[in-house]
């Protein structure tokens, strides 16, 4: 694939899934459909015009408010889209123009979706994790990298893996330390990568979650009970596997260099 103009027409497709993206972040939330109505703004709920609605261009061109009430519309609307466009152009870099390629960036898409959902409301829609589990282990059965039994186990894992470490924290302080939200997600994520990518997901989760959580806790001066979504931080550790996880695992286990 040495014609650049392929790569330009991958990143332009991320970008649209891109603003999808940026519906269903703003309004799985708060149970609204993601079809209907069209895209509207945020703030005084003005239909927007399609030739507003171009990913990222029309945000720079309105200089990020909107054309009717001139209201600030979050820099974090062309955010999402680039990196929905740099995530589809590494996966097609990655696996190549495949069937594989698509799969991985639509797992990827999904958990962009989850993490900023996660930090805005600390919460993990059902809507999301529970049909992602039997349909990512379905899209195994598609995929060269990972057998149907070490997704099977994957699931298993995720979810019991969380739900025990949540019930043990329960259990010794009397407060609940991990949401079902991310039980149900870890399980979603090892139903695509399998067992091997949940160990390499809280492995990655752990220590990215305590190094930002305790700084965000020091610098808030907030105690042992601060709320910090952990949703973020398994979807880094999943990205991370789907991207370098069989290579660094390979170089651990067998000092084969990963790059």
């Amino acid at each position: 694939m040495s014609n650049p103009l392929i790569f330009v027409a991958i990143f332009g497709f991320g970008l649209c899934i891109g603003s999808f993206l940026n519906v269903c972040i703003s309004r799985l939330p708060a149970g609204d459909s993601i079809v209907y109505p069209g895209s509207r703004c945020p703030r005084c709920a003005t239909p927007i015009r399609f030739y507003d609605n171009i990913p990222v261009l029309s945000w720079i061109w309105l200089r990020g408010k909107c054309r009717s009430c001139r209201m600030p519309i979050a820099f974090r609307y062309p955010v999402i889209e680039l990196l929905s466009g740099a995530f589809a152009v590494c996966t097609v870099l990655k696996f190549g123009l495949s069937l594989s390629a698509l799969i991985y960036f639509l797992f990827i898409a999904v958990l962009l979706v989850v993490t900023f959902i996660d930090i805005d409301h600390q919460i993990i829609p059902n809507e999301i994790t529970l049909p992602g589990i039997p349909i990512f282990f379905a899209a195994t059965l598609l995929l060269p990298y990972i057998g149907y039994k070490d997704a099977l186990i994957g699931i298993l894992a995720g979810g019991g893996s969380l739900y025990l470490v949540g019930l043990g924290y329960y259990l010794a302080t009397g407060i609940e330390g991990m949401g079902g939200g991310d039980v149900k997600l870890l399980a979603m994520i090892g139903a695509l990568i399998g067992w091997q990518g949940v160990l390499f997901t809280v492995f990655v989760a752990s220590i990215t979650g305590t190094l930002v959580g305790g700084t965000m806790m020091m610098a808030a001066e907030k105690n042992m009970k601060f709320a910090v979504p952990f949703g973020p931080f398994l979807s880094v550790g999943a990205v991370l596997h789907v991207f370098f996880g069989h290579a660094l695992i390979d170089w651990y286990m067998f000092g084969i260099r990963p790059f």
